[in-house]
């Protein structure tokens, strides 16, 4: 595969008519790929692999198999939402793959953040090969990669499960037609397609989903906590007129706990940390700063609804020195 890079000299993409420009040229790109054969994506629902799914729909229509692959490591909700939106709503060729099982039971005691991204972004790679063996005539794998994912790569900052080559036993070539974009460019490309709104700012989520969320070995009720808490914070910044305003916002729950008290009796559970961020290009972020009646409410919610949680911590730090996630 062709290492293609960011110009020095690209302008960015702001307006409506440079996102034309460029999705003109990408359909041109993929077309020459391509040619007749068809290409498995990995179709999260994001912000990025949305996009993509729909410039290769414009380039190359049916030759597109989409799969969502349901890993266990999704926010509340995510795949049902994926198989109306994709599927019912979009009309595309969508295969649903559970296979949370399947990767929970490789993350089992696994506690090295950089091996856990190696072994949900190689599982990945396993379920495409698999489901690409049921079909005839693919040749290619697209991916949602973005400028952002290749240089932390090429800078040692943490691996990405899409900033790579397939293995070598793999006869898939990589279609990346987003690579070289910024998320805000992504995104104006995006409308430009057409793509609804609540798809287009739809928050990033990282390919590995809730895994570096939870950081430390996953466990299934760790894993829960995460995805129950971060539920109730989307759930209250969209009452609270802050979805779509704010970047980003989710939860993490490490894997230490801390004395608390329930109902006058002695708990021993895991802390919940809160991050809200703001950015235009993910190199550099912003920390939002909360109403504190809000904090106060989103302690209280968080405490008393999720099981295992007796704590709600408020991370304050930009990027950098931290990174937008925790692993």
């Amino acid at each position: 595969m062709i290492d293609i890079r960011r110009p020095d000299d690209m302008v960015r993409i702001t307006t409506p008519e440079l996102a034309d420009a460029f999705i003109e040229e990408q359909i041109a790109l993929i077309r020459e790929q391509v040619g007749d054969k068809k290409v498995l994506l990995a179709l999260s629902g994001g912000v990025d692999s949305s996009v993509v799914a729909a410039l290769l729909i414009k380039a190359i229509g049916d030759q597109l198999v989409s799969v969502h692959v349901n890993h266990g490591l999704l926010r509340k909700g995510e795949p049902e939402q994926v198989i109306e939106v994709f599927r019912n709503q979009l009309k595309a060729n969508l295969i649903y793959v559970d296979a949370v099982d399947r990767f929970l039971d490789l993350l089992a005691g696994v506690d090295d953040p950089e091996q856990k991204r190696h072994i949900i972004g190689e599982e990945f790679i396993n379920v495409f090969a698999e489901e690409a063996r049921k079909l005839d005539g693919i040749e290619f794998l697209a991916q949602g990669t973005i400028w952002p994912d290749i240089l932390e790569s090429e800078a040692g900052i943490k691996a990405h499960h899409n900033a790579g080559g397939l293995p070598e036993d793999l006869q898939f070539d990589l279609v990346e037609p987003v690579r070289i974009l910024y998320k805000d460019e992504v995104r104006v490309v995006g409308e430009q397609l057409g793509l609804p709104d609540n798809m287009v700012y739809r928050q990033p989520f990282p390919g590995p989903g809730l895994g570096v969320r939870c950081p430390g070995a996953i466990t299934r009720d760790r894993l829960e906590a995460v995805r129950e808490s971060d539920a109730i914070l989307r759930e209250e910044f969209a009452k609270h007129g802050l979805e779509g305003k704010v970047w980003q916002y989710f939860t993490v729950v490490p894997d230490f706990k801390s004395t608390g008290i329930t109902d006058g009796k002695r708990t021993f559970d895991w802390p919940c940390i809160i991050r809200a961020i703001n950015t235009t290009d993910v190199v550099e972020v912003t920390v939002e700063h909360l109403d504190p009646a809000l904090m106060d409410h989103l302690a209280m919610r968080i405490t008393t609804e999720v099981e295992g949680i007796n704590r709600v911590l408020y991370d304050f730090t930009p990027k950098p020195p931290a990174t937008v996630e925790y692993e």
